[in-house]
């Protein structure tokens, strides 16, 4: 017996490894392989071309970038087009996107398949590998593949690389608002990513009910999907929206992404790059294109909305699981009724004591708070003990895969450790509070949040349990290992994707996901004798790791530090300052700040994350142009006042953020460009952010009433502070990166308007 149970432990240690082993298709050299087949060593080609600068809107790399797609799709024998103007999005930020189009002729008159990516990297110094050339590369790959096997769809297929994605969808905005081919699509496919590697989600977007789409995806079949409802429901809370986005919401027009997320440390950095693209992730990408293009270019994609949802999740050989809503509270009134049954069967052989069943509350209270209370306080305690940790703005750092199992190892030991001391209480009774958290954890999700609720799977799994135990002293280990592996396939990968995807503030995620899949396959550890060894095997490791982790926690070229720079002119105030976002300065920017550096005395300007400046420092003054303002107009109409300025740069600039003082605006214009009435009801004190491309002025229209006094406050950055003649800043060290997501290695000037 005491083999069999060792030999069920190892089978369990395998089945964790399976779960995550088999959510991507393995890579190999495939340059060979024939024409009619994906080939990821062609797209990696792709990636390459695609990812050689950062090529952001307005910096000189992504005229080239545009050129190269255009050639590539040139080649496959299709006509493309060019579609640009000016877009301000839901988020205020103006560009001029430049749209690639191209189209290949079905034999039907249904609605097209679209298959979207853009072609924008991140400004300022992201090279777009993954984020998303992967994705432009995908497709260029996927529809050379398609066109080899000299077939004609019936649907159209529509090919569109979007641009200006990353300064607010841009690209998008503009083909589904103003492109005559928007109304034609019916399903879209869009490839993205939030990291360099690890598998890739489907995520769906609808704005009605997911039946028909779960349906058809089935039916493509791909061979390695990694999805579930519970993703979709996460995804749609977070500010995270894609170029997907914009067809749901403006054209009514539903779709599937396809992201991955892993390796998120490299996300909008210099390290999104061709050689730390995951070439397995990128397979992956792959396997999805291929069947869904064949699929879907032949489908009915006129029906393809539904009013009825279905809960969904994906396990290995069974690919992708899925049942409808209404079975959610009736398959959680029959595990409820199970329980009843089983604890009238337990009390009446009298395996179930009232005293004992308490007792075993007592480890799972014990379990839950200590590893959500180390998982709730992990980012803090990290942080603490080493500070350059939050400037990673990620949330993720590059050791963070340590950390997961640094966590996970102490979230075991915890549970193992106090098991043993309760070792005396028998397994069925300590079965019941399990059983009872999971079953008040699987009612929560039924009512708030239904795409979570496959959670009752493996439920059933722990009954069947409590069953065996009741009626055997000594169940078949394997019987019991057999009924934990739908708990084990299906959540140990949500383990690691939660700190990975949104950093590891969501440790707690981590901890309490090991605490109750535990619970899950205590049938099997409540018979073990070990389980005092296997804590401190735990424990051992949790050291061990630990100790790991501590000697990958510093920053070196492999592992470089973000850190920031920047040069303030003030002209209101006619003064000027070095700045940073860091929290903890390098030699190279530390030489500017020194040691009379301060914290500012108010907001500089704002970045993702709700980033702000740290430090600030007296800098020698240079001769830096401000924007040259023309004041076109400035009339009162009715009860309101009008006015029309038009902002010039006088200086090579990439962006110009305009703020405004608390002040009610009737009307907004952008170049030519209205603001929404939501935008404007809701912006705070921002107006409006310009990517600027090729030096173009900015004009502005507002209108206001005319008692009002309005202030504009104009920010005006060049990301040039590194190249610029008038300042000597020594190249930035190896060890260290641009800073993603704020104004970096940039000359800002600061110029107040006022209109009384």
């Amino acid at each position: 017996m005491k083999f069999s149970r060792t030999l069920a432990l190892l089978l369990l240690l395998f089945a964790v490894y399976w779960s995550f082993k088999s959510l991507m298709p393995p890579y190999s050299p495939d340059q060979d392989v024939e024409l009619e087949a994906f080939s990821t060593d062609r797209a990696l080609e792709h990636v390459k071309q695609l990812s050689m600068e950062p090529h952001a809107v307005g910096f000189p790399g992504h005229e080239r970038v545009k050129d190269y797609i255009i050639s590539e799709l040139n080649k496959m024998g299709l006509t493309t087009t060019v579609q640009d103007g000016y877009t301000a999005g839901d988020w205020g930020n103006l560009s001029k996107a430049t749209n690639i189009l191209a189209r290949i002729e079905g034999s039907g008159d249904g609605k097209a398949l679209l298959l979207l990516s853009h072609y924008d990297s991140n400004p300022h110094s992201s090279f777009g590998a993954s984020d998303a050339g992967s994705g432009v590369a995908t497709i260029l790959e996927g529809i050379r593949a398609f066109l080899s096997e000299n077939r004609t769809p019936k649907n159209d297929i529509i090919i569109l690389i979007s641009d200006a994605e990353e300064l607010g969808l841009n690209g998008a905005d503009l083909f589904v608002n103003k492109h005559p081919w928007a109304k034609d699509v019916g399903l879209v496919l869009n490839f993205e990513a939030r990291g360099s590697g690890g598998p890739s989600y489907m995520l769906i977007e609808t704005n009605r009910g997911n039946a028909k789409l779960i349906k058809e995806f089935k039916e493509a079949n791909p061979k390695y999907p990694v999805a579930n409802s519970l993703a979709y429901s996460i995804y749609k809370m977070l500010p995270n929206d894609t170029d997907l986005t914009v067809f749901r919401e403006d054209g009514d027009i539903e779709g599937f992404n396809f992201a991955f997320i892993d390796d998120h440390f490299d996300y909008h950095t210099a390290l999104d790059n061709y050689e730390r693209l995951d070439r397995n992730t990128l397979a992956h990408q792959g396997s999805y294109l291929m069947p869904l293009l064949t699929h879907f270019s032949d489908a009915d994609l006129d029906n393809l909305k539904s009013l009825s949802d279905e809960v969904y999740y994906n396990l290995p050989l069974y690919h992708m699981v899925s049942y409808p809503f209404e079975w959610i509270w009736p398959m959680f009134g029959f595990a409820v009724l199970a329980f009843v049954l089983l604890l009238f069967f337990g009390f009446k052989n009298k395996k179930l004591n009232i005293k004992e069943i308490f007792k075993g509350f007592v480890p799972v209270l014990i379990t839950l708070l200590v590893n959500g209370l180390a998982g709730y306080f992990c980012w803090s305690i990290i942080t603490w003990w080493y500070p350059g940790f939050k400037d990673m703005l990620h949330g993720f750092t590059y050791n963070g895969h340590l950390y997961i199992v640094v966590y996970v190892m102490f979230s075991l030991f915890v549970c193992f450790y106090t098991y043993h001391k309760y070792r005396k209480t028998s397994t069925p009774n300590l079965l019941v509070a399990p059983i009872f958290i999971w079953l008040i954890v699987c009612g929560l999700v039924a009512h708030y949040l239904k795409g979570a609720s496959f959670f009752i799977i493996p439920l059933f799994g722990l009954l069947a349990g409590l069953l065996i135990t009741i009626n055997q002293e000594k169940p078949n280990p394997f019987l019991m290992v057999f009924l934990a592996l739908p708990a084990v396939l299906i959540y140990s990968p949500f383990i690691k994707m939660f700190p990975v995807g949104l950093g590891l503030k969501m440790m707690v995620a981590s901890t309490l996901f090991t605490t109750l899949l535990f619970f899950l396959i205590l049938p099997f550890f409540g018979q073990l004798k070990s389980k005092g060894r296997l804590a401190y095997l735990c424990l051992f490791l949790f050291f061990t790791f630990g100790i790991t982790s501590h000697i990958q926690s510093d920053f070196n070229e492999k592992r470089p530090k973000p850190s920031s720079l920047l040069y303030v002119y003030n002209e209101d105030k006619n003064t000027s300052q070095w700045a940073t976002y860091d929290n903890v300065l390098i030699d190279w920017n530390g030489q500017f700040l020194g040691e009379d550096k301060k914290q500012p005395e108010a907001e500089t300007i704002s970045s993702k994350y709700r980033t702000n400046l740290n430090y600030v420092a007296d800098a020698p003054k240079k001769e830096i142009p401000v924007p040259y303002i023309d004041t076109v107009m400035d009339t009162i109409v009715g009860e309101n006042r009008v006015i029309e300025i038009c902002i010039t740069p006088q200086r090579d600039v990439n962006r110009l953020e305009i703020f405004t003082n608390p002040i009610k605006l009737g009307k907004a214009k952008v170049n030519q460009i209205e603001l929404s009435s939501h935008f404007l009801e809701n912006r705070k004190n921002r107006l409006v952010t310009h990517y600027i491309t090729n030096n173009n002025f900015t004009e502005l229209q507002l209108e206001f009433p005319k008692d009002s006094v309005l202030e504009l406050t104009l920010y005006e950055a060049s990301n040039d502070l590194l190249t610029h003649p008038d300042f000597s800043i020594p190249e930035r060290p190896k060890n260290s990166i641009p800073m993603p997501f704020v104004l970096n290695d940039a000359i800002l000037t600061i110029k107040t308007l006022r209109f009384e």
